[in-house]
């Protein structure tokens, strides 16, 4: 475990690839949030990059082109999601499975942090907005040795990276001298903690994020109708965070006319909203129900109900 997702790749890196060659597509060179850009984590490793087919186009056939042509130079193969946007059209991307029987190792960052693709934590599966969203479990089944993930996003926990696979892999990562620079505090392991035991428990309203993101639109709109009914609107929420780009969560809130998040903002504590349309949106999807009453209060002061 290390201080973020960045670092995670960048400590995988320095453990396998220092002095040698990382093969990746050209159309997974990502840039995350900060201007960070894999190619600059991959510098800093030490590593050098070997980039192979073109942004939107990348066949397997690539990869083993460059791995053959690198020969010992190419030390592993990096398998990056593109988990803060999409490219959409004339596209051929490359799964880990293919990538699995090349040789050298496959470092898969797979970014967001979902665990398991089936959520054994939520009672009712996967919902359907996570189609297609890599998670962790299968792809190490797939064939990756190593993946990388934050500990928040998916994951639900705090700013954290995780390391996880081939055990002698992660061990080469765990014993080089960058993991004493990138390992986080002991708050956040603790955090961590709670959070892996939740998930052993397969207690997902214990996991705020995914008690929050599983809301029925029932709920919501009860909850919206006893804060103030006449300003009851159908909304769509975002995972946000870097991840699953483009993807809309329905859920419903309360709108106000024009732009009141100034005035929002003055309440205490502060409420933050959003404006879509010339009109602000207060989405009971990011609010705690514990928070309703703060949230009629904030609407009280500006008059609104």
């Amino acid at each position: 475990v290390v201080n973020n997702c960045a670092s995670a790749v960048l400590l995988a890196l320095a453990a396998l690839a220092e002095g040698r060659g990382a093969v990746v597509s050209r159309g997974e060179l990502v840039e995350i949030g900060g201007g960070f850009r894999i190619p600059d984590v991959m510098t800093q490793s030490g590593a050098h990059l070997i980039e192979v087919g073109t942004t939107n186009r990348t066949r397997r056939g690539d990869f083993a082109t460059a791995v053959a042509s690198a020969g010992d130079d190419a030390a592993l193969i990096l398998n990056v999601h593109r988990s803060n946007y999409r490219i959409e059209g004339f596209t051929e991307s490359v799964g880990v499975s293919e990538l699995a029987d090349l040789g050298p190792p496959v470092v898969a960052d797979i970014g967001s942090g979902l665990l398991d693709a089936a959520c054994p934590w939520l009672a009712e599966g996967p919902p359907p907005w996570l189609v297609g969203e890599p998670a962790a479990r299968q792809t190490l089944e797939a064939g990756a040795d190593l993946v990388t993930f934050s500990g928040d996003k998916l994951l639900g926990g705090p700013q954290a990276g995780v390391v996880a696979g081939r055990a002698d892999l992660v061990a080469a990562c765990a014993t080089h001298p960058l993991a004493r620079a990138l390992r986080p505090g002991s708050l956040v392991l603790h955090a961590l903690q709670d959070l892996a035991l939740a998930y052993l428990r397969r207690d997902g309203d214990a996991i705020p994020f995914w008690r929050m993101a599983t809301l029925t639109i029932d709920d919501l709109r009860s909850r919206a109708a006893t804060i103030a009914p006449d300003l009851v609107v159908d909304t769509m929420a975002v995972p946000g965070g870097g991840t699953l780009p483009g993807v809309e969560i329905p859920s419903v809130g309360l709108r106000l006319d024009g732009d009141r998040t100034a005035d929002l903002r003055a309440s205490t504590p502060p409420v933050i909203a959003r404006v879509a349309d010339q009109a602000t949106l207060l989405d009971l999807r990011t609010v705690h129900p514990d928070d309703d009453a703060v949230l009629g209060s904030a609407l009280d002061r500006l008059g609104a109900r």
